[in-house]
């Protein structure tokens, strides 16, 4: 009987854990304007908390642009390399509590992240009071 609670116990957190891990990894944002894909980013968990990270800008036009409106550490860092989804947490199937930056105009929204049913898209949500805007990003394999 102890094993067989021990054996569920472990299954279920194992099922947790991975549940939590389906956001991280690397994707494709999507401008929701153009339907152009913009850039990679990775989404990546530190001390419990979810963070997302530019690795590479598409267009080679804007590949050596820092993030000149942005406000305290973000100012004038390069685009690539830049974390601009900062602190949110898992809260049910979404994850929220943080921000995200829009390194075009330097604007800080809250910000939620929620995994599409097919797993492979991921709903990017910018909140400023009552409104918000929303991308969908391609999970990269």
């Amino acid at each position: 009987m102890i094993k067989n609670t021990l054996i569920l116990s472990i299954l279920l957190l194992l099922s947790l854990n991975l549940s939590a891990q389906d956001i991280l990894g690397k994707w494709k944002t999507i401008d929701d304007n153009t339907g152009e894909a913009k850039s990679l980013v990775e989404i990546y968990e530190k001390n419990g908390e979810v963070y997302g990270k530019i690795v590479s800008v598409f267009n080679p036009a804007k590949k050596s642009a820092k993030c000149n409106d942005c406000e305290g550490k973000q100012k004038d860092q390069p685009l690539e390399g830049l974390v601009f989804i900062e602190g949110l947490t898992k809260n049910d199937d979404v994850y929220d509590g943080g921000t995200i930056l829009n390194p075009e105009d330097g604007k800080v929204f809250r910000c939620r992240l929620k995994l599409e049913d097919d797993k492979d898209t991921l709903q990017v949500r910018g909140y400023l009071a009552f409104f918000y805007r929303t991308q969908y990003w391609k999970r990269v394999k």
